[in-house]
């Protein structure tokens, strides 16, 4: 009797080894199948980058064709109220600075895109500040309020995570001084050629405003999205700026 006992206990550990021996490989191989989805995951997500990337090269060689080819047939008499000259060296200034965005995006990690996403938005209003101080006349602009907000420009809570809270701030300050400038612009009186350029600047803060309210939905995950974006945007204005170099011919 004594000696079956053994025997029964003998064969269980047996069993409870080899099943835990069975199920070590098992967490292994899970373990190794993760890391790899991991592996092919960030591979993918690469190759799509080097490939938005080609086709904005593209983009700005053929941009960089165009302009040359309509600087060097455009009259150097006058244009409204710029002449030819002022109007090609600020499109030549346009030119570096969208292939300098470009370049700058290759480098661009997900450890620094805030920084720079937030300094080229800044940037960016601030450019539509002047030309709204100018057209309307004012010379002050509302200063963002101090300190971390703790509520967003809907009067919704703000988050205090890291990320999140150094966002949700962002997009608050940069919305109340688009807003005011809107409010700004909208109120300035205006007719015919004056009522258009009128026009061009509200969709001009309007579309900053658009961007800059997208933004407070957004996550670190969306760091190339929002970064490729913001360059692809430049492109597109700085492509339209060149077409309008037609203009100066009539």
């Amino acid at each position: 009797m004594h000696h079956r006992m053994i025997t029964a206990v003998g064969v269980m550990a047996l069993t409870l080894s080899i099943g835990a021996c069975s199920r070590e490989p098992n967490v292994e191989q899970r373990d190794r199948a993760a890391t790899a989805g991991d592996v092919d995951r960030s591979a993918a997500l690469q190759q799509q980058r080097e490939r938005d990337l080609a086709k904005m090269d593209d983009r700005i060689a053929a941009l960089e064709r165009d302009y040359q080819d309509k600087r060097a047939s455009t009259p150097s008499g006058t244009s409204g109220k710029k002449t030819a000259s002022t109007v090609r060296d600020e499109l030549k200034s346009d030119m570096d600075d969208v292939k300098d965005a470009a370049s700058r995006l290759r480098t661009t990690t997900a450890e620094n895109w805030w920084d720079r996403h937030e300094s080229a938005l800044e940037t960016a209003i601030d450019d539509v500040e002047k030309d709204v101080r100018r057209f309307t006349g004012t010379t002050a602009s509302p200063a963002p309020p101090k300190g971390l907000r703790t509520t967003d420009a809907s009067g919704q809570p703000v988050s205090t995570a890291p990320f999140t809270s150094r966002r949700d701030k962002f997009v608050a300050d940069m919305s109340a001084r688009l807003d005011a400038m809107g409010k700004s612009v909208d109120a300035a009186k205006a007719t015919g050629a004056r009522k258009t350029e009128r026009d061009d600047l509200h969709a001009r803060v309007e579309k900053i405003a658009g961007d800059v309210k997208r933004l407070g939905s957004a996550s670190a995950e969306d760091w190339w999205d929002l970064s490729k974006a913001r360059v692809d945007d430049y492109i597109d204005r700085v492509e339209r700026s060149v077409a309008r170099l037609d203009d100066n011919k009539r």
